[in-house]
């Protein structure tokens, strides 16, 4: 079975590792895998396999999937291992299902109520575990199985997992929008949520939300600007920053600020006018230097010119009128 090796793996597996990512050609890659893939057809299927060496076996056909190869005969075991009781077991049976799995396969329904049972579990990271498979496994026929679980965990005491929740919503909205329309108002809850990180993720599904109904959200607008100038204002924790760059992964999303985006569109909207931007750019009163696009210290950030906005934005876009309006704040060229 192999001598143990570094990193609590078995030696053959390291050795793999090291074989595949020696190999000169893809052709040569491809007869290493294909070997692999029949020891682990033979291996697999022993009987009173132990624990550690399964997940060491998982680990591999994650490897095998990652380089092109087929590995399904090994997927029902790594459903099975989401149903162990050990955390580390337990984690690399999600990570696993989740990289092996779509939302249609077949074996979905095999762990829709192990996800259900580790939503109401005591033990956050493995709470964690299983958003991340509700965002990635779950379909439109089995949100409702979740969604009251998911809601419940918006008030968790760990912020991880409050920011997790609302991702799983978000992605509920985008497979089927009317199974949380009635849970608006827990988006415009989670905005103010105390932890950056909690806060930073509504902005995407508000995003989406106001797109499609602009009027119903502009209340809103007080809070986009307070976000934006707490940013600017280098108040978040420095963990948030990135190359000297204050929370650059709150405020872009597709090259673009959410924040910025969210606060335009609702601006543009109907009845609003550069003359009532006025007092809105009054209030967030950003300071040059550590306005997000200074173009210090981060590619995120190079300095632009209003010619190439309307090339990425287009000239009717909120987010390049928006700046039209306010480029006395931002440092545009």
């Amino acid at each position: 079975m192999g001598s143990q090796g570094g990193f609590g793996q078995s030696k053959e597996f390291l050795d793999l590792i090291k074989s595949i990512g020696e190999a000169r050609s893809k052709a040569e890659e491809d007869r290493i895998v294909i070997n692999e893939i029949e020891i682990l057809k033979k291996r697999i299927i022993e009987p009173d396999i132990p624990k550690r060496k399964m997940k060491e076996y998982i680990m591999r056909l994650v490897y095998v999937e990652m380089l092109g190869h087929d590995a399904s005969f090994g997927y029902i075991h790594a459903v099975k291992m989401t149903h162990d009781d050990n955390l580390h077991l337990k984690r690399t049976g999600y990570l696993a299902v989740t990289l092996f799995l779509n939302e249609d396969h077949d074996l979905i329904i095999l762990i829709v109520n192990t996800i259900q049972k580790d939503l109401k579990s005591d033990n956050y990271l493995v709470v964690c575990a299983a958003l991340n498979a509700v965002c990635k496994l779950i379909n439109e026929e089995t949100i409702p199985a979740v969604l009251p679980q998911v809601v419940d965990l918006l008030g968790h005491s760990k912020e991880a997992v409050r920011k997790k929740a609302v991702m799983a919503l978000h992605r509920f909205y985008q497979k089927s929008p009317s199974s949380v329309n009635h849970l608006v108002s827990n988006f415009r809850k989670r905005l103010c949520d105390n932890d950056p990180g909690v806060m930073g993720s509504t902005l995407c599904p508000l995003y989406d939300l106001i797109l499609e109904d602009v009027n119903s959200y502009k209340d809103l607008v007080v809070s986009f600007v307070s976000i934006l100038k707490q940013v600017a204002e280098r108040r978040l924790p420095k963990s948030y920053d990135y190359h000297q760059m204050p929370a650059p992964f709150i405020q872009f999303l597709s090259n673009s600020g959410v924040a910025i985006q969210v606060l335009a569109t609702i601006l543009l909207s109907e009845g609003w006018t550069s003359d009532l931007a006025e007092p809105l750019r009054k209030k967030i009163n950003l300071d040059r230097k550590s306005s997000v696009l200074t173009g210090q210290s981060s590619d995120l950030s190079k300095k632009i010119t209003i010619r190439q906005f309307a090339i990425a934005f287009g000239t009717s876009s909120p987010f390049y009128k928006l700046l039209l309006h306010c480029k006395d704040i931002f440092i545009i060229e």
